[in-house]
């Protein structure tokens, strides 16, 4: 602590010091462990540089940290069997959750970023029939005890919701389709009521940060998610980061005005946008009716758009084909001035209503966009499928436990 006497030159913490250098190779081996799974002392010391003597000891002190475990040996080589190390799944646990107004999904995932229990508590109603924080806290619960854990397990708890909260006043906004959540104190109360540091992010953000860990958008410093399932957003990765704005609602492009759709004033009261009116899923029933599409799905707009957008694509002919077109062209409409002014490498197409349309869309969408914008980045379907959402939430979750847990210089 600055200020303090007594501290040797070169003591915790310097860097340079054996101790931050063991720390730091330590973290290279449990990162190795993480991406390859179960390896030996000598393929950890060839992947890291380290000499044989050095990567015995770096395992021993892994090992009685609980950090690493011995799983079994290596077969079918020349020569005695080497013994194997992996990450040990129990070392820390991290929560996430996907909020939406109809339902809460929970999931718990150990170190090493298994699921290990999953819940889902349904939440209809514009009256929340319990208060937020108890249906958080249920939810939570739900998952830890499909894990086989208590509460006190979870190192960390990242939460999804639409809209954002805004860093100036700790309140929720673009999202007033949530009911319960736009309480000033809503913060705090869930900080009180829960034992593990809680972080919140944007839904479409967190399906970036899958995409980014496990998907389409690895390797890729700067991309657009564009998200159209049960509203229609977009989140910006800039340089490798997510750009949030300044009151957390960058991407919220659902409030676009464009070309196509009459313009929405009061966007914020109505909850919607011209992009939204012109490309969201709820458009879609009424488009494919237009064209004369047969049998148009009913039912919850999110799966009933999904639904008609893979029917389309598996027929690509006839009013199929005209629908996937007109819908191609709003959506570019709306891409067009996003990447007109961030100029990205990369387009994700994520959520139910746009990875339906699988690759005919995405082509569709391409060639639409070449037309309308000068800068012509490429675009992709989302490879994140599984509650894409939830999924970021654990991944953002378990990057800052990961980064606690594993540091070994304290």
């Amino acid at each position: 602590m600055a200020g303090t006497t007594g501290t040797p030159p070169g003591g915790a913490g310097t860097p340079g010091t054996p101790r931050v250098l063991r720390a730091m190779n330590d973290r290279a081996a449990l990162d190795l462990l993480l991406e390859h799974g179960p390896l030996s002392r000598t393929r950890i010391g060839k992947l890291t540089g380290l000499s044989k003597p050095t990567a015995s000891q770096l395992l021993a002190r892994l090992e009685a940290a609980g950090l690493v475990l011995a799983t079994g040996t290596s077969e079918g080589r020349p020569g005695p069997n080497a013994q194997l190390y992996a990450v040990n799944p129990a070392a820390a646990y991290a929560a996430g959750l996907d909020v939406t107004p109809r339902r809460i999904r929970a999931a718990v995932a150990d170190v090493t970023g298994r699921t290990v229990g999953a819940y889902e508590l349904p939440t209809p109603g514009r009256r929340p029939a319990l208060p937020v924080v108890r249906q958080v806290a249920d939810a939570l619960d739900g998952a830890v005890q499909a894990a086989g854990l208590a509460r006190d397990d979870v190192r960390r708890l990242v939460i999804g919701t639409p809209g954002a909260f805004d860093p100036n006043t700790g309140r929720l906004r673009y999202a007033s389709h949530l009911p319960g959540w736009h309480s000033p104190t809503i913060l705090d109360e869930l900080a009180a009521a829960l034992p593990m540091p809680v972080e919140y992010e944007n839904d479409v953000n967190l399906a970036a940060v899958a995409e980014q860990r496990l998907g389409a958008a690895r390797g890729h410093r700067d991309f657009v998610l564009l998200w159209n399932q049960e509203g229609l957003g977009a989140a910006l990765v800039l340089g490798g980061r997510l750009h949030r704005g300044w009151t957390g609602g960058a991407g919220e492009v659902g409030f676009l005005p464009v070309p196509g759709a009459p313009l929405v004033r009061q966007v914020t009261r109505a909850n919607s946008g011209g992009f939204q009116e012109l490309a969201g899923s709820q458009a879609l029933a009424d488009l494919a009716r237009e064209l004369g599409v047969e049998d148009v799905p009913t039912g919850p707009y999110p799966r009933a758009a999904a639904e008609l957008l893979a029917r389309a694509a598996d027929h690509a002919s006839g009013p199929h084909r005209a629908l996937l077109t007109a819908y191609a062209t709003r959506l570019a409409t709306g891409l067009a001035s996003l990447v007109s002014v961030l100029d990205p490498e990369l387009v994700v197409l994520s959520g139910a209503s746009l990875t339906a349309g699988g690759e005919v869309l995405r082509a569709l969408v391409q060639a639409e966009l070449e037309e309308l914008a000068a800068s012509r980045p490429r675009l992709v379907v989302g490879e994140v499928r599984d509650h894409p959402v939830l999924r970021g939430a654990l991944e953002s979750a378990l990057a800052a436990t990961r980064d606690e847990v594993f540091d070994t210089s304290r």
